[in-house]
C-alpha cells in the first residue's frame, strides 16, 4: 500500500509539473493575428488536461485511502490516547 501511495503522489506531482511547463510555454507557435494553425489546435488544452488529471487522481487517491481504512487494510498510527 505504501508503494501505491508513493506512485500516486509522484503521478500527481508529475502532472502538476507538466501543467506548469504547458503554462510557461504559452502560445509560442501562434502567428501575429492570434489564430492557431491546424497543428496547434490539439495542443491548446494540454494544461487543462494535466490539471484535470491531477484533480481526478487526487480524488482517486483519497477514496482509495478511505476505502482501505474502512476495509482494515491500513490503520492510523499516532500517539496513543492517555487517560486523564
Amino acid at each position: 500500500m505504501t508503494y501505491l501511495v508513493i506512485v500516486a503522489f509522484v503521478a500527481i506531482l508529475g502532472s502538476l509539473a507538466a501543467a506548469l511547463v504547458f503554462m510557461l510555454r504559452g502560445h509560442q507557435g501562434n502567428d501575429a493575428a492570434g489564430t492557431d494553425s491546424p497543428d496547434e489546435a490539439p495542443r491548446k488544452n494540454h494544461m487543462a488536461r494535466a490539471l484535470a488529471f491531477r484533480v481526478g487522481f487526487s480524488i482517486l487517491l483519497f477514496v482509495m485511502v478511505l476505502v482501505s481504512y474502512r476495509m482494515g487494510w491500513i490503520h492510523p498510527t499516532g500517539l496513543p490516547l492517555q487517560g486523564r
